[in-house]
């Protein structure tokens, strides 16, 4: 049984100098994973904490749409490498643009970036980690005139089924995680019911949204287990199931060579 996280932070200080132990635990208990650039600095953690590992560990760099730095084609550039797999996380987040600020202002200024970012991995072939929080109609008018037909995952869903097919319909995946294990709506669980299996991918987003049994407490990859878990009991099939079908789906959309058996680090 193997996992894929992919999205995941464990370059956050919130892992101090456990960040090594954090990617072993992962790696022992199968899980691979994808740590996610959501700066300059960020995606320079990500990319050389790919290189330190042989296997199953890979990166994604890109600017959060709240972060007040410009995305510089030129500069990313130089942190490109077989490990890098994504661009990303980008996208749109109106949630927490501040009340005090010039809405309008703020608003072009993350599509702009985001627009960026889609024509650098346009550029270099590589799938988009989309970011959004209160926005969907937006980046999806952005992405079906800016980047129609092209692969690309909405992390960290949280909406309805009404917006999970509109993302489907463009040929997005679509990524869950801890939240579904606590979300009391049922919506969550419909998008799992009713969405094509070969589009679902898993992640934990650490050191944020743990699950039970560790919910409050520092998220981390190895924990992603625990959303396989409540997608096999959701969909009425094994865990085994999940992970395999989740990984092949994670290999597939950010061109991994999806191995015949995973490998522990030491």
């Amino acid at each position: 049984m193997r996992f894929f996280d992919t999205h995941t932070h464990v370059n956050f200080s919130d892992f101090k100098s456990e960040t090594d132990a954090t990617i072993k635990r992962a790696l022992d208990a199968k899980t691979w994973l994808i740590n996610v650039g959501t700066g300059l600095k960020a995606s320079r953690e990500c990319v050389d904490l790919a290189k330190k590992y042989p296997e199953g560990v890979f990166a994604s760099i890109g600017q959060h749409p709240t972060e007040s730095e410009s995305f510089e084609e030129e500069v990313y550039e130089t942190l490109l490498s077989d490990k890098v797999v994504a661009i990303g996380e980008c996208g749109l987040d109106y949630y927490r643009i501040p009340k005090d600020s010039n809405q309008e202002t703020v608003i072009s200024k993350q599509k702009k970036e985001f627009i960026k970012q889609i024509q650098f991995a346009k550029k270099y072939g590589l799938p988009l980690i989309i970011h959004c929080r209160d926005a969907y109609e937006d980046l999806l008018a952005i992405l079906k005139s800016e980047y129609a037909g092209l692969p690309a995952v909405a992390h960290s869903f949280t909406e309805t089924w009404e917006t999970a097919k509109k993302i489907l319909d463009q040929g997005l995946y679509i990524a869950l995680n801890g939240i579904l294990t606590f979300d009391k709506s049922g919506k969550l669980a419909e998008v799992v019911e009713k969405m094509p299996f070969e589009k679902l991918l898993i992640e934990t987003d650490a050191p944020f949204l743990a699950p039970p049994p560790h919910r409050g407490k520092r998220n981390e990859p190895a924990f992603v287990q625990y959303v396989a878990e409540k997608i096999a009991a959701i969909k009425k099939m094994s865990v085994e199931e999940v992970g395999e079908q989740t990984f092949a789906n994670a290999c597939k959309l950010f061109q991994i060579k999806n191995p015949d058996q995973i490998t522990s680090q030491g």
